[in-house]
């Protein structure tokens, strides 16, 4: 499984996920494409998407603990990892 979130996709992009994605709100895709499929995506997600897009990815995968995320550009929330465990934080309002 794929999750894609968006602050703002050029529009290329967009249409393109919706070949593989169901787009449940703007900006907000999600899909059960197989892994391959899903690595192909993100690369093309990589390519693609400028710094302000604002993409947060989560994919599944098989090692613990059963999910990947990865960012591109300045997100609302920022991404850490404690012990091995990625997280999503919310950013305080001081920075």
């Amino acid at each position: 499984m794929l999750v894609v979130i968006a602050n703002n996709l050029p529009p290329a992009v967009r249409g393109r996920m919706k070949l593989w994605f169901v787009e449940y709100r703007p900006n907000v895709f999600v899909s059960g494409v197989n892994d391959s499929v899903a690595d192909d995506v993100v690369e093309y997600l990589y390519k693609y998407c400028p710094v302000d897009s604002g993409v947060v990815i989560f994919q599944k995968i098989r090692k613990t603990p059963g999910y990947k995320i990865r960012g591109i550009g300045d997100t609302k929330r920022s991404l850490v990892e404690i012990s091995g465990l990625q997280l999503v934080q919310e950013k305080n309002g001081d920075s």
